[in-house]
């Protein structure tokens, strides 16, 4: 019996496992005639509605500085191999592997849920974090548009909001950003994993390439947005001897703030993570995981607040202590400026908005 991987051009994953919640299973077999060694198929995307209720998720965790998010997609075309995330897609009955790149829940009214929940009387104003779970620029919003929408509501409101994203798209909606940058409403980071693009390519299938990021960097901050780059994740043995040029490039191209992520393989992701290691880099593989275990109290993930995002152990403490040296010698060693809370309007009943929104 032999089984093959699933390969798909442009697709991070490489199998298509059931949901950690299902009851059945399937895998590929060589059934003897060859057949799994022709050449699969593309793999187009699907979109679904999201028919939610609700937009703004909350949470309690010490350990990230918002407390608040929204995400106008479930499931993310960028494929990137390492998201944290995919393990989301079970609890829709999909699974984490291909599923959450190619099955993508959208919510064509987000902005008018939006609109309806900032404006209950209990609401109350605390800085919006976009991208924390999947990218809300991955390529569906260039037909959706669903993150303008959204963001047409926050300008509108004057809520804050800040956005994680490795997407180029994010520059369309650069005079939103700018005007609300003007008033101390936004800021953005970009996420840079690796700066070589065989990598990069192969790491984030569908994602703008590192160069085009870094330009993406510029041109935010030319408009007056701020802007810091986050190198997520620092992959032991892959990327993170790349950790001092990334930071150095970030710098270069005019980001104010840098920040990183140690990799995290919660659930699903390690068998994902593993099997694309195997197919990509099999020499690199064990050694690999053992830093990640070195990295994670001799497990491949530890889920402990503050630990989670960093690690602990030398490995761990290792990156740290490059980090800061490199972001200190950068002058990317300081947060981005807070955003303002004291400017925020209620929407109007009817989705028109009161004149004291413009005061």
């Amino acid at each position: 019996m032999t089984k093959r991987p699933l390969v798909y051009k442009g697709r991070g994953s490489v199998s298509n496992a059931a949901g950690r919640f299902e009851k059945q299973t399937t895998r590929w077999e060589d059934d003897g005639w060859n057949g799994l060694d022709a050449d699969l198929p593309p793999l187009a995307t699907e979109t679904i509605v999201d028919t939610s209720r609700s937009l703004i998720t909350y949470n309690q965790s010490p350990d990230i500085p918002f407390d608040r998010s929204i995400n106008p997609y479930r499931g993310c075309e960028h494929g990137c191999i390492y998201c944290f995330a995919r393990p989301s897609h079970a609890y829709l009955g999909y699974s984490a592997g291909l599923d959450f790149e190619t099955r993508i829940l959208v919510k064509p009214d987000a902005a008018a849920i939006l609109r309806d929940e900032l404006g209950r009387r209990n609401y109350r104003c605390a800085p919006l974090a976009l991208g924390t779970n999947t990218d809300p620029y991955q390529p569906l919003e260039r037909q959706f548009g669903i993150m303008r929408q959204i963001l047409q509501v926050l300008a509108e409101c004057r809520h804050p909001v800040s956005i994680v994203s490795k997407s180029a798209l994010i520059e369309r909606d650069i005079d939103i950003l700018a005007d609300m940058a003007a008033q101390g409403l936004a800021s953005v980071f970009i996420s840079i994993t690796s700066l070589e693009r065989e990598l990069a390519r192969k790491l984030e299938p569908r994602a703008a390439a590192p160069q085009r990021r870094l330009q993406t960097v510029t041109r935010l901050r030319a408009a007056g947005i701020p802007v810091g780059v986050m190198v997520a994740p620092v992959i032991p043995v892959l990327t993170d001897p790349e950790l001092e040029r990334i930071v150095r490039s970030a710098a270069e191209a005019g980001a104010q703030s840098a920040e990183y992520i140690l990799l995290r393989l919660p659930l699903e992701v390690a068998d994902l993570f593993r099997e694309w290691l195997q197919q990509h880099y099999p020499l690199k593989a064990e050694h690999l995981l053992n830093r990640v275990r070195d990295s994670r109290d001799g497990k491949v993930y530890d889920p402990s607040f503050h630990q989670r995002l960093r690690g602990t152990g030398a490995y761990a403490d290792l990156i740290g202590q490059r980090f800061r040296l490199i972001s200190k010698r950068t002058q990317l060693h300081t947060a981005l400026p807070a955003l303002r809370c004291d400017l925020f309007r209620k929407p109007a009943p009817g989705g028109q908005m009161s004149f004291d929104c413009f005061d």
